[in-house]
């Protein structure tokens, strides 16, 4: 996809049977432009959309993966040189421009960590055995910055790869996933 602008927020958002993500997307980007009116954003999805809310709707080229095997396709098609990847069911609450300048300073970047809604350190780790086992960072795809380099690409074909050879890649860690999630995958790439 070639550059329509310097930066901005991309949300992936393909609808699942009991979620409308398409909502959840307008949701965000709402909540976007509440502090930062005018932020370029754009929606990937495999629908139809045309609301005034997203400067740009991009489909997806290799259409529905699956849920979160679609997460590889987000390199390739953002049309911005920086990007911030969040995910649909997020929540903007405060301003987040200065995000722009502390994650500049790196290629890719992937959130670590969570806390709760009173800013504690989440503790459940029933979701992150995976991670625990093999020693994998503690990543977090909701939040992703990349901006257009040979590290954001290679990181991504990784994770491509992951995708589509997932039972290869399941037979060198401790997994019970037979579908792996996004956070992962990206933490496998990240390792990588």
């Amino acid at each position: 996809m070639p550059v329509l602008a310097e930066r901005g927020y991309l949300i992936p958002a393909v609808n699942a049977p009991e979620v409308s993500y398409i909502r959840c997307a307008i949701a965000l980007a709402q909540s976007i432009r509440r502090f930062h009116p005018r932020a370029n954003i754009s929606l990937l999805t495999n629908e139809h959309i045309d609301l005034p809310i997203f400067d740009h709707v991009i489909s997806l080229p290799h259409g529905d993966q699956g849920g979160w095997a679609n997460d590889w396709q987000v390199h390739n098609l953002t049309p911005f040189r920086e990007t911030i990847k969040l995910e649909a069911d997020l929540l903007i609450v405060s301003d987040i421009r200065h995000w722009w300048n502390q994650l500049r300073h790196t290629e890719v970047c992937i959130s670590t960590g969570c806390r709760d809604w009173q800013d504690r350190p989440g503790q459940s780790r029933h979701y992150r055995r995976a991670f625990d086992h093999n020693h994998l960072p503690d990543v977090y795809n909701a939040i992703t910055y990349w901006r257009r380099s040979e590290l954001a690409r290679d990181f991504f074909l990784q994770v491509r790869d992951i995708f589509q050879n997932w039972d290869q890649y399941r037979r060198l860690i401790q997994s019970a996933e037979e579908v792996p999630s996004t956070d992962l995958v990206y933490a496998m790439s990240a390792q990588i």
